[in-house]
């Protein structure tokens, strides 16, 4: 399925071919490829190289790790992320290791690697579906992570899939067309609101 953005700029085709399906195949992602997009993560920017980010992954080829990270999502994403044949979580550190001050930028940190996932992915003819849905204290408890860690999101990654796998609200979702806001009202100058566009 194509969609496409309808950009107001020319922009690289992976960022305009991004977008965050429901409907995943069940083929399996090779772990070689799976290193490409975590390598990717690797050299995203981070404050102070502090490199916050951790991710916790899940494959269908380890059932019971699967299952686990399954049961950690919200009911209403695990109707469709149960199709992906890899789940993950995403971890930022919240104090900087060399002083143990608290890192105000490692959400923001977590997320850059994140976005670096998911355009080595569309290079690998991967999606990801990014999830605010997830129960960060269920996950925390069933993966054992330290109290200096911040669970920030879940993601869903594999190949495209039918749309028809999907229930009838979802495949309604899946189907419509992408709509962002305008650049003038997103991007500012000399004052708040006042476009720079």
């Amino acid at each position: 399925m194509n969609k496409t953005a309808k950009t107001e700029y020319e922009i690289i085709n992976l960022l305009k071919e991004r977008w965050s399906p429901r409907a995943f195949s069940d083929k399996s992602i090779d772990k070689n490829t799976l290193g490409k997009l975590f390598e990717a993560a690797r050299w995203s920017a981070s404050c102070y190289n502090e490199q916050p980010w951790r991710f916790i992954i899940a494959t269908k080829e380890d059932k019971d790790n699967y299952d686990k990270a399954l049961s950690c999502l919200a009911e209403a994403n695990q109707t469709w992320a149960k199709l992906a044949p890899v789940l993950v979580f995403v971890v930022s550190k919240k104090t900087f290791t060399h002083n143990s001050h608290k890192n105000d930028w490692n959400q923001y940190d977590a997320g850059q690697s994140a976005a670096y996932i998911t355009t080595e992915a569309m290079k690998e003819s991967l999606f990801v579906h990014q999830m605010a849905g997830i129960n960060k204290d269920k996950i925390r408890d069933d993966f054992n992570i330290p109290e200096d860690f911040e669970i920030i999101a879940g993601m869903a990654i594999g190949y495209m899939g039918d749309p028809d796998t999907l229930s009838e609200d979802m495949k309604k979702k899946e189907l419509e067309e992408r709509q962002r806001r305008e650049l003038k009202s997103l991007v500012f100058t000399g004052n708040w609101e006042e476009s720079f566009f």
